[in-house]
């Protein structure tokens, strides 16, 4: 494949972007959305809440420490988020064929084809984030060999589309308590950080009726779209609110509780995507640096008798939380399992575990 074949990004409002192909060499539409990070693409790329999108990223240069192996640990994929690349396609002003790594196994473009993502460079990303800044998401479409039309991809059921199809057991021998984790888009450090404190993992599929199995505590995970296209799961949240059993969520778990516990939802500008988004603790006052992938917010104005903001985005004052007031309901809009990003928060998991054992 020539690195220099043309090839072109087009925004729902006409504006044309004119670059060069670097992944594989095809036409596709999506959302286009951007993130800050400086590191992390691997995770990023293989993150099931970018489902969907066209992927701009603002740093300069990507690729110069390649992409790592597909070996296994704890049955799943060791490096990666998830078994796939999961954008759609990925916009950089410059990207490095040669890489220098410990853990680097193949180059960007070569995994990028090997997944047939098609990858555009020698656009002026600057601008192009300037215009998102300003205008909010727009869609549009990577056109190489063919045109294609836009599409807006939370018209679809994206969760139904990234969930795992069948349910699975993790760390069946842990002494620990048993945790069901409802798949809407789970990114395997999840997974890892609730294997690492001794937990039983029932994950199970975003629509799996799993109310009347045997657990101690309910995590609702992460995922890409339009929350309240989670019929089902909302509504199997909703059954365990009723029973009291502790409930933590993560990012879309965030909003899909609070869809649950009878609040709203609403589509942010253009989103949060970063590894540095400062949110505050309205217990503490404390702030911390939180990685962030979501589109979608909740409306903490909505929110019922019982329930208060837990955290707030320092930036924009939009919710990063929600708890309830006497219940072992909680949730945040951020990633404190980070991969890649700060772990300050990591300690979330242990708070959950708390009110777990307690039960």
């Amino acid at each position: 494949m020539n690195s220099r074949q043309p090839i072109k990004l087009v925004l729902s409002d006409g504006t044309v972007f004119e670059g060069h192909s670097f992944g594989a060499y095809r036409s596709v539409a999506g959302e286009v959305v951007f993130n800050t990070g400086m590191v992390g693409y691997p995770q990023a790329f293989t993150d099931p809440s970018y489902r969907g999108q066209i992927l701009v990223l603002t740093y300069p240069l990507i690729g110069n420490y390649g992409v790592p192996s597909d070996e296994e640990e704890l049955g799943f994929k060791k490096h990666f988020e998830s078994n796939a690349i999961h954008i759609s396609g990925l916009i950089v002003s410059e990207y490095s064929d040669l890489n220098d790594h410990w853990a680097s196994k193949r180059t960007l473009p070569q995994w990028l084809q090997e997944q047939s993502i098609p990858a555009i460079y020698d656009i002026d990303t600057r601008a192009l984030t300037k215009k998102l800044r300003e205008h909010g998401v727009m869609l549009g479409k990577i056109i190489a060999d063919v045109d294609v039309p836009l599409e807006d991809p939370n018209q679809r059921n994206l969760v139904a589309e990234v969930s795992i199809k069948n349910p699975c057991v993790y760390n069946p021998d842990a002494a620990g308590p048993t945790v069901v984790v409802i798949d809407t888009g789970c990114k395997y450090n999840i997974l890892r950080n609730f294997i690492k404190r001794d937990v039983k993992v029932m994950r199970v599929p975003w629509d799996y009726d799993f109310t009347t199995l045997e657990f101690d505590g309910l995590f609702i995970a992460n995922g890409p779209g339009d929350p309240k296209m989670c019929t089902k799961t909302i509504e199997h949240v909703r059954t365990v609110l009723e029973k009291n059993i502790p409930i933590f969520g993560i990012c879309l778990g965030n909003q899909i509780l609070a869809l649950a516990c009878g609040a709203d939802t609403y589509k942010l500008k253009y989103g949060h995507r970063s590894q540095n988004q400062p949110c505050i603790n309205l217990e503490t006052g404390r702030c911390y640096i939180t990685p962030q992938n979501h589109g979608f917010a909740v409306n903490a104005k909505k929110l019922p008798e019982g329930w208060k903001e837990w955290f707030v985005n320092a930036n924009d004052s939009t919710n990063e939380g929600i708890m309830h007031e006497t219940k072992p309901f909680m949730s945040v809009q951020f990633h404190p399992e980070a991969k890649c990003g700060p772990v300050d928060c990591e300690f979330l998991f242990d708070v959950f575990l708390e009110q777990v054992k307690k039960r």
